[in-house]
């Protein structure tokens, strides 16, 4: 293998490791030194160390492990560096011990306290992030930042507002943690069903970032679903008797289910209706409605909007066909969806359903009554053609195409649909009637 070639293997494993294992590598620094910048900038610099390491001595057999405690000795450096006050020094000190255990055990999680009902790092930096001082969509905000490792744009497209919006919200949510000095610890167990509603915000909004990725080339991130869904399943086993979390993985198991048919062969988007549903995970469908039965047995049948899209989900799941599906069904529990958690997203969604159920022009009366989004035009655009308005349709495809991203998948799925219509609009063709 050519000199060239080892150090691309040596970078990408640096890479794979940030991207895959970065958070909780993070979040254990976190609960070490108890200070999010220091161990941001500790974690930055041991990554800088392994990417001038690696290539000389070799990708080390636990690569994460390397980096948790090459990231604990960077923020003993820190400290020092900065002068550190009294506090600082005794957590030096801590640090010291941790990591003189570390280097030979190299064990990547640390000791945590079997006191502690929390035991999974992230999962305790997600709870001490949803601080009840902090508004509910700040905290999923800054656990998504923070914690999970996404950029305000990709967030800002989760919670479906504005870049620049994310980033103030961040800056100001960060100074408020200063001047209230909120501590970053785990609260104890009586306070934790306080904190579980934004918890679970934050690991369905973590899935969604990953089913439908803002940025990069990919249609889903795999890594990032994955991750989202180990820390439902912690969650559900820290909290079983709890119906929202119960929800959650539901509605993340039901959703995971249909992944292996959301792309072709070629990387392309398959849209709902095109889907190969033989495809579908028939397992993680029965584990999820099982466990939607449970939570909704746990609230006496008085849903939530996490019970309600995972109703909405196992609907899908249960019938063999999309033509046999029961839209009049999915169109109630959108209603009532938007009736419990009225959100731009969920009211997109019910658009959609109203429109397969064959109203397609109540559909365009309620899209005029939402905030337009690149989502909105695209859908606007699909209920346009419909009604053979092909040129309408593709301006609406134009203005969502003009905040897509250049690589995305989606992007390359209207720019085909786009091509559709531009066919369907020429005199020769004659389109037959669609509802």
């Amino acid at each position: 293998m050519s000199r060239r070639a080892t150090l691309n293997e040596q970078f990408g494993a640096v890479a794979d490791t940030i991207r895959i294992e970065g958070t909780r590598i993070l979040a254990t620094l976190i609960r070490t030194v108890g200070d999010v910048q220091l161990a941001e900038d500790a974690v930055q610099e041991a990554v800088l160390a392994a990417l001038g390491a690696w290539p000389v001595t070799g990708v080390p057999p636990e690569p994460r492990a390397w980096l948790t405690v090459t990231a604990r000795r960077k923020a003993i450096d820190i400290i020092r560096r900065e002068g550190a006050r009294a506090d600082k020094e005794r957590a030096g000190a801590e640090l010291q011990d941790l990591t003189r255990h570390d280097l030979d055990a190299l064990d990547p999680d640390g000791a945590l306290d079997p006191d502690e009902v929390v035991q999974d790092d992230l999962l305790r930096l997600i709870f001490t992030c949803c601080h009840p001082s902090l508004s509910p969509p700040t905290r999923v905000a800054l656990a998504l930042r923070t914690l999970c490792g996404l950029s305000p744009a990709q967030i800002a497209d989760v919670l479906l507002t504005t870049e620049v919006a994310t980033t103030k919200r961040l800056v100001r949510a960060r100074q408020k943690i200063a001047a209230a000095r909120i501590p970053y610890r785990v609260p104890p167990e009586t306070e934790l069903p306080d904190r579980l509603p934004a918890v679970c915000a934050v690991i369905h909004s973590l899935y969604t970032a990953g089913h439908a990725p803002a940025e990069g080339e990919a249609a889903y991130d795999v890594d990032v679903c994955a991750e989202a869904i180990r820390l439902a399943e912690l969650l559900h086993t820290l909290l079983p008797d709890q119906p929202t979390p119960t929800a959650v993985l539901a509605l993340l198991l039901l959703t995971e289910a249909r992944r292996p048919a959301r792309i072709d062969d070629a990387g392309d988007v398959v849209t709902l209706d095109l889907q190969d549903r033989s495809r579908w995970d028939q397992s993680l469908i029965t584990r999820g409605v099982t466990l939607l039965n449970e939570s909704l047995e746990r609230s006496d049948r008085q849903a939530d909007a996490y019970q309600l899209q995972a109703a909405i989900a196992a609907e899908h799941a249960r019938v063999p066909s999309y033509t046999a599906t029961d839209w009049r069904e999915i169109v109630r529990l959108y209603d009532l969806l938007v009736e419990v958690s009225p959100s731009p997203a969920s009211e997109l969604a019910r658009v959609v359903a109203i429109a397969e159920a064959g109203q397609v022009n109540a559909a365009l009366d309620l899209l005029d009554a939402i905030p337009t989004s690149s989502r909105s035009h695209a859908i606007r655009a699909e209920l346009l053609a419909r009604q053979h308005r092909y040129a309408e349709a593709i301006a609406a495809l134009d203005q969502a195409l003009d905040t897509a991203p250049s690589t995305h998948p989606e992007r390359s799925h209207r720019e085909r649909r786009r091509s559709h219509f531009q066919q369907l609009a020429t005199p020769e063709h004659h389109p037959n009637p669609t509802t």
